[in-house]
């Protein structure tokens, strides 16, 4: 689906900005880039959606390059950009109406029926976009990026401005989106994000790929084989840690009762910044 070999851009050309990236994404996979700011992650995507030429590298989606026979890619592709792109003085319907019109008649799904799958506030259907919270533009450029039916969706910081329940409907849209054969390429630095929904991710920082993998594989690698185990003794509330290997010869203490169990294994951002040596911010 996606396929990317030594690629490298400049902005200037005193200086470098991707150093060489190469990874692949498979049919229906949810890939995760992350990366803090200015690490590459958004030039990387502007790179794959045809926004920006003059790279060096092979890049490739559906076997062709981004900026070849374009008007089919774009009717392949959805695009959700970190910051919304919408008319701000047009309302919901009237951009996701104007924006269907660019695809077949074939290719487009109902607005109405994307922006209450995406439980869009009704009172605001026909109040210009101008008037809206960033959740709210953020739910009509999901929707947008969705109108067309795309085998390969693009999304860059999907969760930014919603509420926690706005974010776990957006991963639940993902998913499904998912199991129908689209596949996934999610940029972001929201490691939540990326360890709930990612089958792959790739760590990027200073424009290069410093790891790639599962995230359980990633926190595996990287995990301490440590168990807290809180427990009761004597009427005393307790707690201890312990190698995992030894679990295995039962509970080397005296205890009453065993409450919780608990590895501390690393979160995903834990390694991120064990692999980059860089915070996401």
């Amino acid at each position: 689906m996606i396929d990317v070999k030594d690629l490298r851009f400049s902005y200037k050309k005193a200086r470098e900005t991707l150093h060489g990236l190469t990874f692949s994404v498979t049919g229906g996979e949810i890939f995760g880039f992350l990366g803090p700011n200015g690490s590459g992650k958004s030039t990387t995507q502007k790179i794959l959606t045809g926004i920006l030429g003059g790279y060096h590298g092979k890049v490739l989606l559906f076997g062709q390059k981004p900026n070849e026979g374009q008007k089919d890619f774009r009717n392949e592709i959805g695009v959700l950009f970190e910051f919304p792109y919408l008319y701000t003085n047009l309302s919901a319907l009237d951009n996701l109406n104007y924006f269907a019109s660019f695809f077949p008649a074939d290719k487009r799904r109902d607005a109405m029926e994307l922006l209450e799958m995406l439980e869009f506030k009704k009172d605001f259907l026909k109040k210009p976009v101008s008037s809206y919270s960033k959740g709210m533009r953020q739910r009509v450029s999901m929707a947008r990026a969705l109108m067309n039916h795309p085998r390969l969706l693009f999304l860059d910081e999907p969760t930014s401005g919603l509420d926690p329940s706005g974010a776990v409907l957006f991963r639940k849209i993902i998913e499904e989106e998912r199991r129908k054969g689209t596949t996934v390429f999610l940029t972001t630095h929201n490691m939540m994000d990326a360890d709930l929904l990612c089958d792959r991710v790739a760590f990027i920082a200073d424009g290069e790929i410093k790891a790639l993998d599962t995230p359980k594989r990633l926190k595996e690698q990287k995990s301490c084989n440590i168990a807290e185990i809180v427990y009761t003794y004597e009427n005393k509330r307790c707690s201890l840690s312990l190698e995992l290997p030894r679990l295995t010869q039962a509970f080397p203490f005296p205890h009453d009762k065993i409450i919780s169990i608990h590895t501390k294994e690393p979160t995903l951002e834990d390694i991120f910044i064990q692999y980059t040596g860089k915070g996401l911010i």
